[in-house]
């Protein structure tokens, strides 16, 4: 598994067996609206930002080619903080087991969709400053990246009301277990650190309840391994405060929803209690 790779190889996500780690391939998602847009083109080798970069809700337009699956990383750095940090900011994480926690003396994660190749979108809501925009789906040990800066506006765009709101704390998650297909959803972290929002979806609540003992009691087997019929990603990690709002399209049925960050004593975050049954209906 690529994603991430780059930046915590030895985190507890990548420590998870093999039979339940996270393809988080499955999004696939287009929120339309009337935002402002920003643009990131990704192709493996590069990442070019454009569009209207102003502050509030914007809508994030990725186009993903010659690549399997390309990620939509935005990382504001603290005010003060110039490009610079990037090399500095990379060796502290990698310093500590890939924690992305470490992250914060320079800035926050505040957007991280998952995005198949094609163009999809996602809903942000992005202060003034200086960003990074990176490609968490490329194969190099430091993925494409480039920074842009977003300027204030006058009069900043407000988020469409959402059909639901799941959010991420220390250690679960709040919001509804049943969601429907096609509506829109936010994905918010409310936590202090940094957490994540992907799913495994199995074939009945039978399978569902077996797969999140496992993960709770941190013992995960290929036997349970082979309930698992997908994996994907709602948001990638964010900071205390990181936002994605999108529109839903994944299958009706029963899913596992969980976050795969790890303490700094590398226990996974579904040890903890971030795992639940979730429901998506038509």
């Amino acid at each position: 598994m690529k994603r991430f790779r780059w930046l915590f190889a030895a985190s507890g996500m990548l420590a998870v067996t093999s039979a339940a780690a996270l393809a988080a391939s499955g999004a696939s998602a287009t929120a339309a609206s009337t935002l402002p847009t920003i643009t990131v083109a990704l192709n493996g080798k590069t990442v070019v930002v454009g569009g209207t970069l102003t502050s509030g809700a914007v809508n994030v337009v990725t186009t993903v080619t010659h690549e399997q699956q390309g990620g939509t990383f935005l990382f504001r750095l603290n005010p003060g903080e110039s490009p610079s940090v990037f090399p500095q900011a990379v060796k502290e994480v990698n310093a500590h087991q890939g924690d992305l926690n470490y992250l914060e003396s320079f800035g926050s994660i505040v957007f991280d969709s998952v995005n198949p190749p094609g163009t999809s979108s996602a809903q942000a809501n992005l202060s003034a400053g200086t960003y990074l925009a990176l490609d968490v789906g490329g194969d190099a040990n430091v993925p494409p990246h480039s920074f842009f800066t977003v300027a204030p506006s006058a009069a900043p765009a407000a988020l469409p009301k959402a059909k639901a709101t799941l959010a991420s704390i220390e250690f679960g998650f709040t919001g509804p277990t049943t969601l429907h297909d096609g509506e829109l959803v936010q994905f918010v972290n409310n936590g202090f650190l940094v957490h994540m929002d992907v799913w495994n979806r199995v074939k009945n609540m039978a399978d569902a309840k077996v797969v999140a003992k496992a993960l709770l009691a941190n013992k995960i087997t290929k036997k349970v391994g082979k309930l698992l019929i997908g994996q994907g990603g709602f948001a990638g990690p964010m900071s205390r405060g990181g936002l994605l709002q999108t529109v839903i399209n994944e299958k009706p049925g029963i899913y596992v929803q969980e976050c795969f960050m790890a303490t700094e004593n590398g226990v996974s975050h579904t040890a903890l209690g971030m795992e639940r049954i979730i429901k998506i209906k038509k």
